[in-house]
């Protein structure tokens, strides 16, 4: 194995996580800073929510970063967490946190279905909403899918910002890394930070391995350039180590035409 690193570009703690993930694996791992994760003063809209957490049936949550923001508002107004709510999360990683943080049993997307918003708005629960209030727990901006459909369906929705997303401009060794199309592969999980970091790649840059959570990704990244994505089953640790081993230009059993599935 050459020692070309992954490059793995996901913002906050979680970051850790997947380099470890990488490093079991046998690759070398070089993290790029391309977005930081940043919590939003309680405004007058936070601080009703959380007076009325109580009043919501069902809590979705979005990021893990969102359920490190609500667990602490939550603690802080409600030291005896309120009874008779049910709490849902996009991935696995969110999942684990509320558990560890508020010590709640959480819906997840259906086995298989992977770690989007599609696939958690897929679950029975979350089919007839009739009046009954909701709470999303959120970052500003992102994508109107889960509020709009949860509002279809009949919710008393409560789409909440608890923090923001600051895109980063790389700093000197990821922008030569980009310029060069010196890695092995790139890792990205996040639309917004695709976007952002195509706008330094090379057209050898573009022509390297890239490992997304998602189709969705993929596509984005097809409209961006990028000639060799491949799909995780997730955006777990594991699933994207996993994809990084399958999209290795060194593996002669890869089709880099097709998108793996994962």
């Amino acid at each position: 194995m050459s020692m070309a690193p992954v490059l793995i570009c996901r913002p906050g703690p979680r970051a850790a996580a997947l380099a470890e993930a990488m490093a079991a694996r046998g690759f070398v791992v070089e993290h790029g800073e391309a977005m930081a994760l940043e919590p939003l003063p309680e405004d007058a809209a936070q601080r009703a929510a959380w007076l009325d957490f109580d009043q919501f049936r069902r809590v979705v949550v979005v990021s893990p970063f969102a359920a490190e923001c609500m667990a602490e508002a939550v603690d802080r107004y409600w030291p005896q967490l309120p009874v008779g709510i049910d709490y849902y999360a996009v991935g696995a990683a969110t999942a684990a946190t509320l558990h560890r943080e508020l010590g709640v049993r959480v819906h997840l997307p259906p086995a298989g279905g992977g770690d989007t918003s599609e696939a958690l708005l897929a679950l029975g629960s979350l089919q007839r909403l009739d009046e009954q209030r909701v709470l999303l727990v959120a970052g500003e901006g992102g994508r109107p899918l889960l509020a709009e459909t949860l509002a279809a369906r009949g919710a008393c929705l409560t789409r909440l910002a608890v923090y923001r997303r600051r895109l980063l401009e790389p700093a000197e060794p990821l922008r030569q890394r980009l310029t060069a199309g010196d890695y092995r592969a790139l890792v990205v999980t996040s639309g917004e930070i695709l976007e952002h970091l195509a706008r330094w790649c090379s057209h050898t840059a573009l022509h390297q391995p890239l490992i997304v959570s998602s189709t969705r990704l993929a596509t984005l990244a097809g409209t961006l350039g990028f000639r060799r994505p491949v799909v995780a089953s997730g955006a777990t640790p594991a699933a994207l180590a996993d994809a990084v081993t399958k999209g290795d230009p060194e593996k002669a059993d890869v089709d880099h035409d097709d998108l793996e599935k994962g």
